[in-house]
């Protein structure tokens, strides 16, 4: 791509790609069970990118660097998606997951402070802020749910552990074949949780196959691709700053696409997380030569995607 285009388009379209995923998963929540949507999504989007992966020659890991592979990927996906997507059959609000999900850093950086890295006052504040402005978005929504908002958590939990997990122990690993891993493995959980419900109705075939469509090639694939090659050409904090716009382009086509409404209230929570994320957004710390450069937390690919 011309590199003029690319620096031009290429931030509005990961943004656009990456908010987008959570209407996609509230329309395909509409039209059928949570666990029947995240088995379509995972079953074909992991089939695909095993098949980018062999197609590209890329290392596969074995042994023990394996089993953490698949470990990470339980986390940021099952765990993360399983989570969400339930808290979105609860009618929690595009709006509301799109602001959890973007305080990983925050919670990241809390986690790594347990682990023995430093974790800075302006940190500690943002993190008090973000989550002030989480509750002010969630104590709007017209239909409250406790039950949606503790699945919010443990969806940021799975997300930010399996980061963790991910930095920590498989930092080698090539992206596509980590990520075909995560999707893949993930799937038959899923799958496995919708046969222990028995929720397998579709009650809009249409609309059911439309998300589906959009969440395995938008995001999963096209946004996962833009945000490696980003990630090549650009450095990871300036990669970074472009979520902090995720939670109010979520807002705006969640209001365009599906009615749901922004409140006042809802607003200002979203204004609060945002400046929460980015008191805490943690700056790059010099790399030695040769060292590989580390993504941004809150660029997992949906990843994706939700991501």
């Amino acid at each position: 791509m011309n590199n003029r285009l690319f620096e031009v388009a290429g931030p509005p379209a990961l943004i656009l790609m990456w908010s987008s995923a959570f209407i996609a998963g509230i329309i395909g929540v509409g039209a059928a069970p949570p666990m029947l949507v995240l088995f379509g999504r995972f079953a074909i989007a992991g089939t695909l990118l095993i098949l980018l992966a062999l197609a590209t020659g890329a290392v596969w890991p074995r042994g023990k660097l394996l089993g953490h592979t698949v470990i990470a990927g339980l986390l940021m996906q099952m765990v993360q998606f399983g989570a969400f997507y339930t808290a979105m059959g609860e009618q929690v609000s595009a709006a509301v997951i799109s602001l959890v999900q973007g305080l990983s850093p925050l919670v990241i950086a809390v986690f790594a402070g347990l682990l023995g890295e430093a974790v800075t006052h302006r940190q500690w504040l943002g993190f008090g802020i973000g989550g002030l402005g989480v509750g002010l978005a969630v104590v709007d929504q017209s239909s409250f749910s406790l039950t949606g908002l503790l699945l919010c958590l443990v969806g940021l939990a799975g997300l930010s552990l399996g980061t963790v997990y991910q930095k920590r122990f498989t930092p080698g690993v090539d992206p596509k074949v980590g990520t075909a891993v995560h999707v893949a493995i993930s799937a038959p959980f899923a799958g496995a949780l919708a046969l222990a419900t028995g929720a397998f109705h579709v009650s809009d075939p249409g609309r059911f196959a439309g998300s589906m469509v959009w969440m395995v090639l938008i995001n999963s694939m096209a946004a996962f691709l833009l945000l490696n090659t980003m990630l090549q050409r650009w450095d990871t904090t300036r990669v970074g700053r472009l979520f902090f716009a995720t939670p109010v382009v979520t807002a705006i086509m969640a209001w365009l696409i599906i009615d749901q409404p922004v409140g006042p209230v809802t607003v200002a929570g979203l204004a609060l997380g945002i400046l929460g994320m980015v008191l805490a957004a943690r700056r790059t710390a010099p790399q030695s030569a040769g060292q590989p450069p580390v993504a941004p937390a809150p660029a997992t690919p949906a990843v994706a995607a939700g991501r």
